[in-house]
């Protein structure tokens, strides 16, 4: 785990062509072809399968891995194929990236390309965005982001091994591609819920560690735990709120997606600068994630209460 953490922390995102992710998401590309239209049934069973598989899918390689470095069949290159896999899970480094890119191209006020610079982050049509606008989306998802593309990974990689991470990953994307309404209605909806399910814990948890990095920082911890209580449930989903509220009121900024959400009403409007802030909040949430979890899984290793029993 902390050679996958460094890995992230100093190179980033390994290319398309032989990012896992990636191959996962042509993989569901690839059989959303086949899937039924105007059927509502008949889409809501074919979601159903397809998150099955997904999830059949994303398992089999660590588990495979696992067998061949058990039976010592591969050696050190079952332990780097791992170690690879595991870095893959989670984007630390290309999410801020990602909101360093939108910065830049705000700062130099070229809105164009920001919002071309903002499709990284978002599925959503960003070409009719403004300069605030793009803002308060580049502060969002680097909010929602930090739970979906960095925390949930590793708690369930804590809890389940590399196996809870891939599955984790392929939900998520399963999700993202998937799981929005209107095309997708139906055969989105078991790949939509599924993700709410597994985001449960981590969203909240993400929020708890960006309240601590809101003190750290010297930001407004009372706004943020006040716009946490009040605003958390304003979003479509039951987990994005959570982070997203937080960071809302720890920069003390209003987030808001027109008919869909407003957050933390009387912020004022994001400003390019304080994308920085943002950037820095969301790095000081992942250290702290990153270090609680190697603290945990040291101690778990060490007073582990499922050692063999001496006899």
């Amino acid at each position: 785990m902390a050679l996958a953490l460094v890995w992230d922390w100093v190179f980033g995102e390994p290319p398309n062509a032989v990012h896992p992710v990636a191959w996962f998401g042509q993989f569901v590309a690839a059989v959303e072809k086949h899937a039924p239209h105007g059927q509502p049934k008949a889409e809501l069973r074919f979601g159903m399968r397809l998150a099955v598989l997904g999830v059949a899918v994303a398992a089999a390689p660590p588990l495979l891995l696992a067998t061949a470095s058990r039976q010592r069949k591969l050696g050190w290159a079952a332990d780097a194929a791992s170690l690879f896999l595991l870095k893959t899970t989670f984007a630390g480094h290309g999410l801020l990236a990602a909101g360093a890119a939108v910065k830049q191209k705000l700062q130099a006020a070229e809105a164009e390309s920001a919002q071309i610079a903002l499709q990284a982050l978002v599925s959503r049509d960003t070409s009719t965005l403004d300069s605030t606008q793009l803002a308060a989306a580049t502060i969002e998802s680097l909010a929602e982001n930090t739970s979906d593309s960095f925390i949930a990974p590793l708690f369930y990689y804590t809890f389940f091994g590399l196996p809870g991470a891939t599955i984790y990953r392929a939900i998520n994307t399963m999700d993202a591609m998937v799981g929005y309404r209107g095309h997708y209605e139906y055969l989105g909806k078991i790949p939509a819920r599924l993700d709410d399910l597994v985001n449960l814990i981590p969203a909240r948890l993400t929020a708890l560690l960006l309240l601590i990095a809101t003190f750290l920082t010297g930001n407004d911890l009372k706004t943020a735990w006040r716009v946490l209580q009040t605003d958390h449930g304003k979003t479509a989903s039951p987990n994005a709120g959570y982070p997203m509220s937080t960071m809302a009121g720890a920069l003390g900024v209003c987030l808001t997606k027109d008919d869909h959400y407003c957050l933390n009403a009387t912020g004022q409007a994001p400003k390019p600068s304080d994308l920085q802030r943002a950037m820095h909040l969301t790095k000081v949430t992942m250290l702290l994630a990153a270090g609680l979890q190697l603290l945990f899984l040291f101690l778990l290793k060490r007073f582990s209460l499922f050692k063999p029993s001496k006899t």
